[in-house]
């Protein structure tokens, strides 16, 4: 592993800092592609940041993590308009959110937010079945948890794919 990749993620495991003036903490809305994100920040106000190609391949946000963002020209580029107006600094893990949100530094806005754990898996609660003597043959899943929608999916309202409606209604005509 090269030093430059060593010292980011030694960099991501402290737990841990103090953020800057220039800094402050803002939540991810949606990833627009080529390492443009929407992000919202303290203030509730959403605009785009840069997320560097330093954390390319070492790593990766999703939808309504959070990030520690740089904003020292956002006056200069909002003035040239540029839509861009921050950079990502660090990516905040689930451990790291945990402490910030017991500390002042927390923004109001996200106070209601619950971090995003790191490995869903953990968090999801595997159902107990009781054994009351039936012998099921639904042990198909191998004691593997339940799958979960893909949060950075958007789906529209009302929109369902059942392959029974679609086979019913030909066999009707």
């Amino acid at each position: 592993m090269n030093r430059g990749r060593r010292n980011l993620k030694q960099a991501a495991s402290e737990q841990d800092f103090t953020l800057e003036e220039c800094q402050s903490i803002a939540q991810v809305v949606s990833l627009r592609g080529s390492n443009q994100i929407e992000i919202m920040d303290a203030k509730g106000e959403n605009s785009l940041a840069l997320f560097p190609a330093k954390f390319r391949e070492s790593m990766w946000i999703r939808r309504g993590s959070f990030v520690v963002i740089d904003h020292t020209g956002k006056e200069k580029a909002q003035e040239s308009g540029s839509k861009v107006t921050s950079i990502v600094c660090k990516v905040l893990f689930f451990e790291q959110v945990r402490l910030l949100q017991k500390s002042p530094e927390w923004p109001e806005v996200f106070k209601d937010t619950k971090p995003i754990p790191a490995d869903e898996s953990s968090q999801t609660p595997i159902p107990e079945q009781e054994d009351d003597g039936e012998d099921d043959s639904s042990d198909d899943d191998d004691g593997m948890p339940p799958l979960e929608a893909n949060t950075n999916r958007l789906r529209p309202f009302g929109v369902k794919c059942d392959a029974e409606t679609d086979s019913g209604s030909d066999s009707d005509s």
